[in-house]
């Protein structure tokens, strides 16, 4: 019985460690940033960076669709027939917090490797505030 409360305290532990666990940047095309100026690099940079400190917001989508159509198939006496038919599906959506943080991060990743590729000397700041739970 020990052995079962350690076993599950030790998951609990692993769970609540991996939900807190920093998100990975997502990647993100520095071609994007390639048109800005150095100064412009940088104050895209802060921009997102102050966006990370001051709290990421999930974006709103609703994850409702419906779908109308024909449909045909082969009928229970022996037939087929063609009859209408009506679709409303409900999915999850992906945009989470941990997804934006993702995204975001991969943005600033993208506008240091355009100032890089520039000659651009850029302050790059440590962002505090990506653990999520």
């Amino acid at each position: 019985m020990k052995t079962y409360q350690i076993g599950l305290v030790a998951l609990g532990s692993v769970l609540l460690g991996a939900c807190a666990s920093t998100p990975k940047p997502a990647y993100v095309s520095p071609t994007q940033y390639q048109s800005l100026s150095c100064q412009q690099l940088q104050s895209e940079y802060n921009r997102i960076h102050d966006y990370i400190e001051n709290g990421v917001e999930t974006p709103k989508r609703t994850g409702v669709g419906v779908g109308v159509g024909l449909g045909g198939g082969w009928g229970s006496r022996g037939g087929w027939g063609i009859g209408p038919s009506i679709s409303v599906n409900m999915g999850q959506s992906s945009n989470t917090k941990r997804t934006e943080i993702s995204r975001v991060l991969g943005e600033q990743e993208a506008i240091v490797q355009a100032a890089k590729f520039k000659g651009c000397p850029i302050i790059v700041r440590a962002n505090s505030a990506t653990k999520t739970k």
